[in-house]
């Protein structure tokens, strides 16, 4: 059976840089207060002339580059993101346009913070499947525009930004040493407790019960990310890195520890980027390659988790 591979990546992010004590100016809140409780120093806001689509595009433009490939190579385009306000055109197909890709299938998925390890699953099957060759996934969320920026105690967590992943076809997969590019996806959901983290009414805002998804992530979701990779067939401690969903320092590194990847690169970006939800893993996972400190070929644990309490992960090769 055909599987498939990231070939590359990239990410983008907004200009505007808001600090802490830019915060400190808005709210009661402080840099010391948040940096103790969250992790956060900076994050990125958009402005009203950047929509989530443009994000999007960008980081999705940088992925086709990296690997050498041209928009009308294109044939499935799939964002994950929850802040799309309009229900048509798809932002998926508002990507498509802006690069100026043929004729792809174009898909929007909304699993809110783990809606790009969904995504990338989504990818990877519609490949084996032979329903794709070429597909660009792109997450990208503007948590600005459903930040209420009177709560302290959720608007010093979001920002802005858009993380993208070119995937394509991999005959030679099954046979490859180590696995396979995209490794099995273990999905699921908590839905009784789906109203932890909630973006609704008119226009749409973010809250969240912040303590229960704390309880739930540092103590539900280790031994569901060390299945992960037993689906994948690799010991935790053969790991390279971790890139998990950017929510919250205090969620990140109990969590990579208790799943006992002792010798892997933690992915840390929500310390300058805050929580940029859907965009969070592919945009943190750019970065660490773009840096250098993952080899080309070793196995990464992506983890996504939050909205609605749902999770995916899967191990994949490094582009």
């Amino acid at each position: 059976m055909t599987g498939s591979r990231v070939v590359a990546l990239g990410h983008y992010q907004p200009a505007k840089v808001l600090t802490n004590d830019d915060l400190a100016a808005m709210v009661d809140t402080s840099d010391e207060w948040i940096t103790s409780r969250v992790g956060i120093k900076t994050r990125h806001v958009g402005g009203p002339d950047e929509p989530v689509d443009e994000l999007a595009a960008h980081a999705g433009a940088k992925a086709l580059a990296a690997a050498g490939l041209q928009p009308s190579d294109i044939d499935l385009v799939l964002v994950a993101t929850s802040t799309a306000i309009d229900r048509s055109p798809s932002m998926a197909a508002r990507v498509a346009a802006r690069l100026g890709m043929g004729s792809p299938a174009v898909m929007d998925i909304n699993v809110v913070c783990s809606g790009f390890t969904h995504a990338l699953a989504v990818a990877d099957h519609t490949i084996r499947a032979g329903a794709a060759t070429r597909a660009l996934v792109i997450g990208a969320d503007k948590m600005a525009d459903i930040a209420d920026w009177t709560d302290r105690t959720t608007c010093v967590l979001l920002g802005d930004g858009a993380g993208a992943a070119v995937v394509t076809a991999d005959p030679s997969a099954p046979d490859t040493p180590g696995g396979p590019g995209i490794g099995p996806v273990l999905w699921g959901s908590v839905p009784e407790m789906g109203n932890a983290v909630r973006i609704e009414g008119t226009p749409p805002r973010f809250a969240q019960e912040g303590q229960s998804v704390y309880r739930w992530a540092t103590t539900q979701l280790p031994p569901i990310a060390r299945k992960v990779c037993e689906k994948a067939g690799i010991a935790p401690e053969d790991l390279a890195a971790v890139v998990l969903h950017q929510a919250n320092l205090r969620i990140i590194e109990p969590v990579a520890r208790k799943i006992g990847a002792v010798n892997a690169v933690i992915a840390r970006d929500v310390v300058d980027s805050g929580n940029t939800s859907a965009a969070s893993i592919p945009m943190a996972l750019s970065k660490l390659v773009e840096r250098g400190e993952i080899a080309s070929g070793a196995p990464v644990l992506l983890f996504g988790f939050g909205g609605n309490l749902s999770y995916a992960g899967q191990v994949i090769r490094c582009p």
